[in-house]
C-alpha cells in the first residue's frame, strides 16, 4: 500500500472585475462590472473535470445582485463550499473600527446566505487585509477559521510593484498603503495554528502557504507569472515548493483568483494585470497541470473538509491588545 498523501486545502478568491478595478483607480467599477457569467462556467467545469471541490471566497456585494444569483448558486449545486470575502472587497479592511468590520462581515453573511443557503462561517480578507478586531469579530461570530494571512517577507514589493501599474492618487495610495500586509507577516507560521484570545476563546488561522523557510509565495497567480518566461521553470518551481512542504510536513492551502483561469481575451479592461498576456486556453492548461501536480502529491479538499483532518494544533499565539 502507498503511503498516505497529506492533506492540502484549495480555495478560490472570487474576486470579480468591479473589485480589481477599485483597488487599481479605474473609473466605472461603481457600476459592479462583472466577468462571472464567463468564468464560473468555465471554472466549474474545469473542476469537474479534475474531480475536486474547493471553497469559493464571495464578496457580499456580487451576492447582492440579482443577475448573480443563479451563477452563485451553481457553487453549491456543483457540490462546493462558499465563504466569506467581506462585503465591499476594501483590501483596507484592516484600518476599519471593530463595529464596522461587523457591519462588513454580518452584510456579506446576509447576501450570501440569500443566494446560496449557506451561512457562512470561513472567512478571508480581500488583499490578505486582517487585524486582532478582525479575529474577534469571526470568533464571536462562531467562525471555523481566518484564512487571510500572507505569510511572506515581499508583501512591501508586492504592493510598491501594484501602485507603480496603478492609477491610484496619492491620498488613494495613502488608504492602500497596507495592502498585500507587511513585512511582519513573514514571521507568522505557515502551518494552521491557533489565535488563543483567552477565556477559552480561540480561533483557527489556515494562512495562505508560502514556501517553507524561503516565505515566498507559489500560489497560482505565482506559477502564471513563471510561466512566462519557462513553463519547464514552473514546473520546477512548484514541485520544489511541494518538495519544501513535504520535508516540513506542511499541508498546503493552495490559492487560486480568476483571473488565473481567464485572460484578456475575455476581460480587456483588466489588461494591466501581471498574467494578462496570457490567453484563457493557456491558462487553464497551466491551472490543469498545476492541479495534477498538487494531486500527485497531496490529498485536496475544500477548507472547510480540510479543517477536520487537524486532529491536533500545537501552537497558540495570544492575541495582543
Amino acid at each position: 500500500m502507498g503511503k498516505k498523501k497529506l492533506p492540502a486545502s484549495i480555495s478560490l478568491d472570487l474576486d470579480d472585475q468591479w473589485t480589481y478595478m477599485k483597488v487599481h483607480g479605474d473609473e466605472g467599477w461603481e457600476k459592479f462590472p462583472s466577468y462571472l457569467d464567463v468564468f464560473l462556467p468555465v471554472v466549474l467545469d474545469k473542476l469537474d473535470e479534475l474531480e475536486i471541490k474547493i471553497t469559493f471566497f464571495i464578496v457580499g456585494q456580487d451576492a447582492a445582485i440579482e443577475k448573480n444569483h443563479v451563477l452563485l448558486r451553481s457553487i453549491i449545486d456543483r457540490g462546493h463550499e462558499v465563504g466569506n470575502h467581506s462585503f465591499h472587497h476594501e483590501s483596507w479592511l484592516k484600518t476599519y473600527s471593530g463595529e464596522k468590520i461587523e457591519e462588513e462581515i454580518i452584510k456579506a453573511e446576509e447576501a450570501i446566505l440569500t443566494v446560496t443557503g449557506k451561512r457562512t462561517n470561513m472567512f478571508r480578507g480581500p488583499g490578505f487585509s486582517w487585524s486582532y478586531d478582525l479575529l474577534q469579530v469571526l470568533q464571536k461570530r462562531n467562525y471555523i477559521f481566518d484564512a487571510s494571512i500572507l505569510p511572506t517577507y515581499i508583501s512591501p514589493l508586492m504592493r510598491q510593484y501594484y501602485f507603480w501599474n496603478s492609477k491610484l492618487s496619492k491620498e488613494q495610495k495613502e488608504s492602500r498603503k497596507e495592502l498585500f500586509g507587511s513585512y511582519k507577516e513573514g514571521f507568522y507560521p505557515l502551518k494552521p495554528y491557533i489565535w488563543n484570545f483567552g477565556n477559552q476563546q480561540t480561533l483557527l488561522e489556515i494562512p495562505v502557504t508560502t514556501m517553507p523557510f524561503f516565505k515566498i509565495p507559489f500560489h497560482q497567480s505565482y506559477l502564471l507569472y513563471i510561466s512566462n518566461i519557462s513553463l519547464g521553470l514552473m514546473k520546477m518551481y512548484l514541485r520544489f515548493s511541494i518538495f519544501m512542504c513535504k520535508i516540513t510536513k506542511t499541508s498546503p492551502s493552495y490559492l487560486l483568483h480568476p483571473l488565473d483561469l481567464i485572460g484578456k481575451d475575455h476581460v480587456p479592461s483588466l489588461a494591466f494585470f501581471p498574467g494578462m498576456n496570457i490567453k484563457s486556453e493557456k491558462k487553464l492548461e497551466i491551472f490543469e497541470i498545476a492541479i495534477q501536480i498538487l494531486k500527485e502529491n497531496f490529498e485536496l479538499l475544500p477548507m472547510g473538509e480540510f479543517t477536520k483532518t487537524l486532529s491536533s494544533i500545537i501552537k497558540k499565539i495570544p492575541i495582543k491588545s
